[in-house]
């Protein structure tokens, strides 16, 4: 049986060279991706917030509508209107704005949990590399850094997968509301279970753009560790191909 060897040091600086110039490119976009997800979410939950607040406190209404365009002005909230367009119409079922919201939050979570498994995967393999480092005396003082830099990427995946499991639970409940203006009427004048499940909706929205904004700031924390981790590969490196008269490439302390 054949052992695999280590690769030599100039490999495997060349590899962390790799990593560190485009996993911190990478990263400038995560470190603010989330952030604009973050605000569009905030958005959503305050539409969902408008009409449970609007159902909550309008007058009952049984209108004799003229016109099937006409808005319903007892399920209409200006707010909602003016954050997502969403317009209760006499003679239409659920407004076609709640459909896109419902579809946005269902492709939203689906996203965020994809990420979060491949970035969590990457951080266990990235975790098990990392071990290579250990036994070079150059990098003993970078050690926290590039572990840091891990441990900031996992921790942000798990906020993205909370996330997405937020958003995933916010559709189902929203799945449970008849938006249809006679329907809402009807569970209005009932026992009135749509502004509450909106308020529950709304909450876990808020929460999951909460996440991540969290993630990105983890993510944005790792700028300043690439740079000098990157900027004493490259010094290695540059050590390296300078041949006899530069200083050794990294090797095994002892």
């Amino acid at each position: 049986m054949i052992e695999s060897a280590e690769p030599p040091p100039e490999v495997l600086l060349s590899t962390m060279a790799n990593l560190a110039r485009f996993h911190r490119e990478h990263e400038k976009f995560y470190a603010a991706a989330p952030r604009e997800q973050a605000i569009e979410l905030q958005r959503d939950a305050r539409t969902l917030l408008a009409l449970a607040d609007h159902w909550s406190t309008a007058p009952r209404s049984d209108p004799s509508p003229l016109n099937p365009f006409e808005g319903a002005e007892d399920l209409t909230a200006p707010a909602a209107m003016q954050l997502r367009g969403v317009l209760f119409m006499e003679g239409e079922g659920e407004p076609a704005e709640i459909g896109r919201l419902r579809r946005d939050l269902a492709a939203g979570a689906d996203d965020l949990l994809a990420v979060a498994n491949w970035l969590s995967a990457a951080m266990q393999a990235s975790w098990d590399a990392a071990a290579a480092l250990l036994d070079f005396a150059e990098f003993a003082d970078l050690l926290g850094e590039r572990h840091r830099i891990i441990s900031n990427d996992w921790q942000a995946a798990h906020m993205s997968e909370g996330a997405g499991r937020l958003l995933r639970r916010a559709g189902e409940i929203l799945d449970r509301v008849d938006f249809s203006p006679g329907a809402l009427r009807a569970d209005l004048a009932a026992g009135a279970l749509a502004p509450k499940r909106l308020y529950s909706a709304a909450e876990l929205v808020a929460r999951a753009a909460d996440l991540l904004s969290e993630s990105a700031g983890l993510v944005h924390d790792n700028e300043r560790r690439w740079r000098i981790f990157r900027a004493r590969v490259t010094e290695l490196l540059g050590a390296a191909s300078s041949g006899p008269a530069g200083t050794a490439p990294p090797s095994p302390a002892n």
